[in-house]
């Protein structure tokens, strides 16, 4: 049984999508050469710095415009939710046929809604969950820059666009370099998430009673409230494979923050320029804008940049980079979500309480300190919910990209 039309979830989802900037060909072709160019150059400044080093060369970072954006997520939300909806189509009692119909309908074009609303804010992604290739491999995962993007963010600030591309370039790099120097992460993500889709409640009953939370949500944010889609419809099961998801997600985006501001300042020139402008920008925008970002969880996303950035600097600043890359060595040793706001436990539990000055190393039974904060975050999507990853064809040159830069059929 189909849950989702992800057919309706692509013609809605580029049906309504805002169209780019306008950009010649000549200027589409450029920015797609040196958005591949950058991200080359900046994988070699982040590989120096983190010192983490994958056996496998990286391949070109894949450009791609909002309608292609928006296709690579479907594929990848197919993926990551093909356990849940296996569960669903092997259920004991299936829906009618014209029940499940419909719903399959609804629900695509509710992603292909929220899909048309994120495509035009995306900057970049590391495509983590692919369709296996033709000969069945499946593939490690995908640098993706969104190009109409970077133009129109560069653009809207006012700012070097060399600059502002290959500070961009750096954030995503360092979650390619994440993911291909630490071969366990992809799967354990990947398991941590399957045993939340499955974690879920499928009857009838239970579905309604959480589509009203949704509904008592919406109202409440629309109000200015707090609160997101993802608390209102998760179990309590889920709860703790979210913490432990929220958490590993709060590292490796907090990580790539701190990389691109770390090694920003000796390839950026223009660096402390683009950061204010982009720290205003995303404190800009209309009530309709702040009320979805809300209610999708970016806000949320946006205080993971911050508070991993905090937790990776503080322990960098204590116990060095050779003592932070101690997090990648098995799961084991991620931090709790306890310890993303109190980095000290967190070099207790793994690095040993020599690692800490003197004053940072508590007397027994004393509480522990939190580490600070950072107000500071990217506009960058990396694995989004982790549900979003696979992008089309690369342009060429004997394919140029549009001149807007997106395809003929977006309307």
């Amino acid at each position: 049984m189909q849950v989702i039309d992800w057919d309706l979830a692509v013609t809605t989802g580029t049906r309504l999508v805002r169209s780019g900037p306008q950009v010649s060909r000549e200027e589409a072709r450029q920015a797609v050469t040196e958005l591949r160019t950058l991200s080359r150059e900046a994988e070699g400044h982040v590989r120096e710095f983190t010192k983490i080093h994958a056996e496998a060369a990286p391949q070109p970072a894949t450009i791609v415009d909002r309608p292609g954006w928006i296709r690579a997520n479907v594929e990848g939300f197919r993926v990551v939710l093909e356990p849940l909806t296996q569960r669903v189509g092997d259920g004991a009692n299936p829906p009618p046929p014209i029940v499940a119909a419909v719903g399959s309908r609804i629900t695509g074009v509710e992603v292909g809604a929220v899909l048309a609303f994120l495509a035009s804010r995306v900057l970049g992604q590391y495509e983590l969950f692919l369709p296996p290739d033709p000969a069945g491999r499946e593939p490690t995962g995908r640098l993706t820059l969104v190009a109409p993007n970077i133009v129109h963010a560069e653009r809207e600030m006012n700012v070097d666009p060399h600059d502002f591309r290959l500070w961009v370039c750096l954030h995503e790099e360092t979650h390619r370099v994440q993911f291909t120097g630490v071969p366990w992460l992809r799967e354990y993500i990947r398991s941590q998430m399957t045993e939340f889709l499955l974690a879920s409640d499928l009857d009838l009953t239970t579905l309604l009673e959480r589509l009203r939370s949704a509904a008592d949500t919406v109202a409440e944010v629309v109000r200015g409230g707090d609160g997101n889609l993802i608390d209102a419809i998760q179990t309590p099961a889920q709860k703790a494979i979210l913490d432990r998801l929220t958490a590993v997600m709060t590292l490796v985006e907090g990580h790539g923050d701190y990389v691109m501001d770390a090694v920003g300042p000796s390839v950026v020139p223009s660096v402390a320029d683009i950061r204010a402008k982009f720290a205003a920008r995303r404190e800009s925008g209309s009530r309709l804008d702040r009320t979805v970002r809300r209610l999708l969880g970016i806000e949320l996303k946006m205080k993971q940049y911050a508070e991993g950035s905090a937790f990776v600097r503080t322990v960098v600043g204590k116990a060095g980079m050779d003592g932070f890359n101690q997090v990648w060595t098995s799961p084991e040793t991620l931090p709790t979500i306890a310890e993303i706001s109190d980095p000290d436990a967190w070099i207790r539990r793994v690095i040993g309480s020599s690692a800490l000055p003197a004053a940072d190393t508590p007397a027994a039974g004393s509480p522990t300190g939190s580490g600070s904060t950072d107000s500071t975050a990217t506009d960058s999507t990396v694995i989004g919910s982790g549900a979003a990853d696979s992008a089309p064809t690369d342009p060429s040159p004997a394919d140029p990209p549009p001149t807007d830069p997106r395809p003929a059929d977006q309307t």
